[in-house]
């Protein structure tokens, strides 16, 4: 595997986990098997700040990858990628509700909260994920220039 690739397949990775965690958790709490469905809520969202840390450390030091689709495309693309932008900031936000929430022993608005996040984050998983496939696997790009050196050069 490519150098360039290695932080993006990771971090990805690290979403799809995150993913699969909500999906196994949702039930646990329905189930009322509660302890179980917090531990596993909470591995969701350390799940989901590897892959923060990782986005941005890539973010930082190697840059973002261009589109290396046809340039027909590209348009569609980018509408598609503010879309999952936007998501994944409303997802990260309803995330850190929800379990600020649980921890503050709001467990009705947690309830309600809950529900909307989950379905937010699958929504956020899966066109991260399409992102991915675009950008590594369906159109490998370009790089662009890591934003350390854009700031100091």
């Amino acid at each position: 595997m490519e150098h360039f690739l290695i932080l993006p397949t990771i971090s990805t990775s690290f979403i799809i986990i995150s993913a699969v965690l909500v999906a196994i958790g949702w039930p646990l709490a329905a189930k009322r098997r509660l302890e179980a469905h917090r531990k596993v809520m909470l591995a969701a969202a350390a799940a989901a700040l590897v892959f923060f840390i990782v986005y941005v450390s890539r973010t930082i030091f190697d840059g973002n990858t261009q589109w290396g689709g046809p340039d027909s495309l590209k348009p569609f693309y980018l509408v598609f990628l503010l879309f999952h932008i936007v998501l994944a900031t409303i997802a990260a936000v309803f995330g850190i509700t929800t379990l600020t929430l649980a921890f503050k022993e709001k467990f009705a608005k947690h309830r309600r909260w809950g529900r909307v996040t989950a379905v937010i984050w699958f929504a956020t998983a899966i066109t991260g994920v399409m992102v991915y496939l675009l950008l590594y696997i369906l159109y490998p790009g370009g790089h662009t220039k890591p934003l350390i050196d854009a700031i100091f050069g």
